[in-house]
């Protein structure tokens, strides 16, 4: 089944190219079924890129899907269109007093600043608690993860002593989750960070349980015992290129950065990086979908 956007959304002439089973509203109201409604609050900069990641695996499964992005009403996106964030786009206050099946928190590229000094840092403590009674499953990526990580649950990140940028090789810790379900033994997954999580305060947590790591870049999925929290540390929702572009982007800037690790063919950064995490991307997606947010989610919020 498809997922249901805004019908001009940029997106979709993207998607729709790849092949990416998609509807806008028009076709979407003349089907008689419950979608699920995921709330996406995009943090990144570059919010277009990161909606078509996102999209693209959440459009891969059995399951109807309307998808609604939030944006921050105490900070003001600098890369992204005025006309963009006011057509496609709503602020937490247009939406506190609803009930969504699934939401996401993206990363952003803030990590090296203290949670408290976030511009928005209250904003986005008041829309974690807000996700405890109104919705089902709340999925956190990146500094979204280690920010839920922070307020739910008191684990601070720490810095490292060089960015961990690369493809890394991750082992599942417990094959019987839902979420890993379908998961080989071993399997690669992007990361792109400065700060990392002690995977010690994270399984002496009795909340909280590891269900991935790897040796090199620490853990990548966690999850609350209920399963109302999933946090990943990693970006599976990553193009091939996206790694390639954010260091082309660092040398430019005049940053003293390494070359991706396990990444570009013959560790040369002129040759083309192939995706080597793409099917596990669409089954973490999709195991999210059904078992966390469609088996769980009433039929009717009341």
């Amino acid at each position: 089944m498809p997922i249901k956007i805004p019908l001009h959304l940029p997106a979709k002439e993207i998607l729709e190219k790849e092949n990416i089973f998609i509807m806008d509203e028009n076709r979407a109201s003349r089907q008689d079924i419950r979608p699920l409604n995921i709330l996406i609050l995009n943090l990144m900069p570059e919010k277009e890129k990161t909606e078509r990641q996102l999209l693209r695996l959440l459009g891969n499964t059995p399951i109807q899907v309307n998808i609604h992005f939030l944006k921050t009403a105490t900070y003001d996106s600098k890369n992204t269109s005025a006309y963009h964030l006011e057509e496609f786009y709503q602020t937490f206050n247009e939406v506190k007093t609803k009930k969504y099946d699934g939401m996401i928190i993206t990363g952003a590229p803030i990590e090296l600043m203290e949670f408290e000094e976030v511009d928005y840092w209250d904003e986005l403590i008041e829309i974690l608690d807000w996700t405890k009674e109104n919705v089902t499953s709340t999925l956190h990526i990146c500094w979204g993860a280690q920010a839920a990580l922070y307020h739910h649950y008191g684990i601070d990140k720490y810095l490292l002593p060089q960015k961990c940028s690369g493809i890394f090789t991750h082992r599942v810790l417990d094959e019987t989750d839902k979420l890993l379900r379908g998961f080989d033994d071993e399997f690669p997954a992007p990361h792109s960070r400065n700060t990392e999580l002690s995977i010690a305060a994270l399984n002496d947590h009795p909340d909280l349980k590891v269900l991935a790591v790897s040796d090199e870049a620490g853990p990548l999925i966690i999850s609350s015992k209920d399963g109302t929290r999933i946090m990943i540390t990693g970006h599976l929702e990553y193009e091939a290129t996206t790694l390639a572009e954010e260091y082309s982007r660092d040398k430019a800037r005049g940053i003293d950065i390494h070359v991706p690790e396990n990444y570009f063919p013959d560790n040369n950064p002129e040759k083309t990086p192939p995706n080597r995490w793409r099917s596990h991307a669409h089954l973490f997606f999709s195991n999210w979908l059904n078992y966390y947010v469609y088996q769980e989610t009433p039929f009717e919020w009341k």
